[in-house]
């Protein structure tokens, strides 16, 4: 079970450490709205991979070839999302500096609550068919060594959890970090811009 919970935190951080566009969109919510939302959000990239590591160790090996059909239709919709919330984040900083609002982090425009946080991540998190044929690939290339009992199962799953949840909590400390410290006008709203252009550069590009 040891071996089985070791590969499943070195699965979770392998999928985890990469900062793609959820990562860059994860960091800017936390900068605007502070940790307790950002940890939410963090939580919930955590459960979706710890979703999907769950169906590749229930039966990796038959969901491969069901996603497979509809990984691109699934990476266009994620990436327009994203895209959808890049600009919204944009357009929000822009007119609340406008308006003189960004000065204070309780400006006119508040960012998600820690339950709407939670949702949207998990969601977005969801929308990436790559994350279960990850898992579900790693689990068939271990072949008989793979985790194969209930115990060996949990851990590997339970493991993955954690070692997402880890990253992406360090992840939001950096954005509580960015937030405290580039804390004026100027400073919130090239913050706002430089990473909503960052999110739509790393979403568009896979789907392209």
């Amino acid at each position: 079970m040891i071996t089985a919970a070791v590969a499943g935190l070195l699965a979770g951080y392998g999928i985890a450490i990469p900062v793609g566009a959820v990562g860059a969109y994860l960091v800017a919510v936390t900068a605007r709205t502070g940790w307790r939302t950002g940890a939410a959000a963090a939580l919930g990239v955590a459960t979706a991979d710890g979703v999907y590591a769950l169906l590749a160790v229930a039966g990796g090996s038959v969901l491969v070839p069901l996603l497979t059909p509809v990984m691109t239709p699934l990476r266009r919709l994620s990436a327009v999302v994203l895209v959808f919330l890049a600009v919204r984040a944009a357009w929000t900083a822009v007119r609340a500096h406008r308006a003189g609002a960004l000065a204070s982090r309780d400006d006119g425009a508040p960012g998600p609550g820690p339950a709407r946080a939670y949702l949207t991540f998990l969601g977005v998190t969801i929308l990436n068919p790559m994350t279960v044929i990850y898992f579900a690939a790693l689990i068939l290339a271990t072949g008989p060594a793979a985790p194969s009992s209930a115990p060996e199962r949990t851990a590997f799953v339970l493991a993955a959890l954690l070692a997402s949840a880890s990253w992406q909590l360090l992840l939001t400390t950096g954005g509580t970090l960015l937030g405290r410290t580039l804390t004026g006008p100027r400073g919130r709203l090239t913050t706002a811009l430089a990473s909503s252009t960052l999110i739509v550069v790393l979403a568009v590009r896979p789907v392209g």
